[in-house]
């Protein structure tokens, strides 16, 4: 059983690797899970937008979930992502995703239809009530077409007593201090882009769902205590360093960016399912360059 789920610290929101036939390779999976908690991370999110989880079946997401559980071996809690078309198979991943062991859920917008507040409302009351496993609400208007205020977001965590944290990633670095005000205490911030989360912190997050801790693990959690302590100065020298990087998570080829860092480190691979393709040529030359210069100037030593 996966450790108490802790609002707190550095997740991340894992890639999902693929076998050249584009299956998914478990085997990867929890080589990758176990050296990232090694490293610190104090939670794994599978499924996510940056794990491509448009693009995995229920069951490809269940098996996902298992192989986490199996890496990190109860030394953090696994917090899928639960996304689908409909209510009913958000709800099925949900209660499939507890029954393999995960230890809270990360709620998401239904896929394709963007609704009203009375609709998405009702959808994520009822992946809520699927499970009693702690969730964290996923805000992201950008990618999802759905933009929970913090009002909303508010009146949910009354409503919904597992309902513990919101991962904001509208790129709006004023929502963080209004869902303080309208939420209290009753809800942990999580920021969900990489390149604001020092801003994030200060502004009061005490979280963050980070992407290109995937490859650089060790840089990430580093950010983030430098954050966390107040040590602004040394936060920000790092920060410098780390943003050319940090800002690949913010553009549409942000899971195949995300990729070819693991893959200069070591850690991953490029490939990805369709309808996402490998980036081209001339593109992929230009960001190696990037990636390759940033990590022969890296102030940070990696283990």
């Amino acid at each position: 059983m996966s450790q108490k789920m802790q609002w707190a610290g550095v997740m991340p929101a894992i890639t999902t690797p693929f076998t050249e036939d584009l299956h998914i390779d478990h085997d990867f999976v929890k080589k990758h899970v176990d050296w990232l908690v090694e490293h610190g991370s104090t939670g794994i999110v599978p499924c996510g937008s940056l794990g491509e989880g448009a693009t995995l079946s229920i069951e490809e997401k269940l098996d996902l979930v298992e192989s986490c559980v199996a890496g990190v071996d109860g030394r953090v809690p696994v917090m899928p992502g639960v996304a689908a078309a409909s209510t009913a198979d958000s709800c099925r991943l949900a209660r499939g995703a507890a029954e393999r062991g995960a230890g809270a859920l990360m709620v998401l917008p239904p896929y394709v239809h963007a609704g009203s507040w009375r609709e998405t409302e009702a959808h994520f009351s009822s992946v809520l009530e699927a499970t009693s496993l702690p969730a964290m609400l996923y805000n992201n208007p950008i990618a999802y077409g759905t933009d929970v205020l913090p009002e909303q977001i508010s009146a949910l965590a009354e409503r919904h007593t597992n309902l513990g944290a919101i991962k904001e990633s509208s790129g709006d670095i004023r929502r963080l201090t209004a869902i303080q005000a309208s939420a209290g205490d009753r809800l942990a911030l999580f920021v969900g882009l990489d390149d604001i989360i020092v801003e994030g912190i200060a502004a009061g997050a005490v979280g963050w769902i980070a992407g290109l801790v995937n490859a650089l693990p060790v840089e990430s959690m580093r950010l983030y205590d430098l954050a966390m302590t107040g040590k602004y100065d040394e936060a920000r020298a790092l920060y410098e360093w780390f943003l050319p990087l940090l800002r690949l998570d913010t553009v549409p080829e942000f899971v195949q960016l995300i990729k070819m860092v693991q893959a200069e480190v070591g850690m991953g691979f490029e490939t990805v399912r369709p309808p996402r393709l490998e980036i081209g040529q001339d593109q992929a030359r230009e960001v190696r360059t990037l990636i390759r210069r940033a990590l022969a100037a890296n102030p940070v030593v990696s283990s």
